[in-house]
């Protein structure tokens, strides 16, 4: 990892549930001045939608608002459209990816708003949809899986390593340090009767994606994952629902040790993304949090390692929620991280 974070650091996931993209972003850079996020808006849009957003661009693909529904018409000729793809990954011309104000309203203010400030955050982060989250969700037009072609599994996940590139080149010019999160529920699926690919071809899949990224890489899966596949990659960042899942990732201490012993980082989404939210407070989250820690450090993984690589997050994005939920949710990572950097630094 080239970007030294400070444990028990906040940041937010992606989506937040605004309309107004300026005042998503002064929301996300008051509750995470140190590491905020661009904002994306799906109660703004459809085309915010993150299947939806990072699907510009590519060849052969319709994106049906009235219907809501985005797929790839694989009936037409995608000859031209595949070559003019693979040509600008080949020649590392990431602009062919570029993500435009009608997908993402809440990049270009996030740049503004950031380039702007006195002081400058430690970290700014950028996210992009996972290519087998991508590859799933998106189908041809008889509702069968792009994944599942060959030669559309290889071009989208090369489109989806420019979007991430081209991102992470944006938001440089802001602020030196970027992180930039693969955002993948959809691997939580493998080995299940539905999902046709191996283990190999997934962790491909997300390996190249993540090579695209120059900075700090993370992946976030918000479901009831394989954790070992992920930190099988060159990923610097692991983001999980801990409030839901913290008891999987104790199933791979091994792993997790490996990780951490390579300069990992474990993003706790120790606050739920739900109504629960209402319920929880600090105190309560705070003990969870160590709850969770502490299922690793029964199984071996030393607590000071442990505590010198946790971030906190949400469990996942707001996009869906109410303005009051997420406001409540940002607040309680916020009072989360301050109360644990105040007991262990950072």
């Amino acid at each position: 990892m080239t970007t030294p974070i400070p444990p028990f650091s906040s940041l937010p996931i992606g989506s937040t549930p605004h309309t107004d993209p300026v005042e998503a972003v002064r929301t996300v850079l008051e509750h995470f001045p140190e590491i905020p996020a661009w904002p994306q808006l799906p109660q703004r849009s459809f085309l915010e939608h993150i299947h939806v957003q990072f699907s510009e661009g590519f060849p052969g693909v319709v994106v049906d608002a009235v219907e809501r529904k985005v797929f790839v018409d694989s009936t037409r000729d995608l000859t031209e459209g595949l070559e003019r793809l693979y040509q600008a990954y080949l020649a590392g011309d990431v602009d062919f990816a570029a993500i435009s104000e009608t997908y993402a309203a809440g990049f270009a203010p996030f740049l503004r708003e950031v380039a702007t400030r006195p002081h400058p955050p430690l970290a700014v982060k950028g996210q992009v949809i996972g290519p087998v989250c991508w590859g799933m969700t998106v189908t041809d037009r008889r509702g069968r899986p792009i994944l599942y072609d060959e030669a559309l599994a290889d071009a989208l996940v090369k489109h989806l390593a420019m979007k991430a590139a081209w991102q992470e080149r944006e938001l440089r010019k802001v602020c030196p340090n970027v992180i930039i999160f693969v955002d993948d529920p959809y691997v939580a699926a493998m080995g299940s009767a539905y999902f046709a690919l191996g283990r190999t071809q997934v962790r491909a899949f997300l390996e190249e994606v993540l090579g695209a990224i120059q900075g700090v890489k993370g992946v976030h899966c918000c479901a009831n994952a394989d954790w070992s596949l992920f930190l099988e990659t060159s990923v610097d960042i692991l983001s999980l629902d801990a409030y839901g899942y913290a008891e999987s990732l104790a199933l791979y201490p091994e792993e997790v040790y490996a990780f951490l012993e390579r300069g990992g980082m474990i993003a706790w989404g120790i606050v739920p993304t739900s109504k629960e939210a209402f319920r929880e407070t600090m105190e309560s989250l705070v003990e969870r949090l160590h709850g969770a820690m502490d299922l690793l450090v029964r199984k071996g993984v030393p607590l000071e390692k442990i505590l010198a690589a946790s971030l906190v997050t949400p469990a996942c994005g707001t996009g869906t929620l109410s303005l009051e939920l997420a406001e409540r949710i940002f607040r309680l990572t916020a009072e989360v991280s301050a109360e644990m950097r105040r007991r262990y630094g950072g």
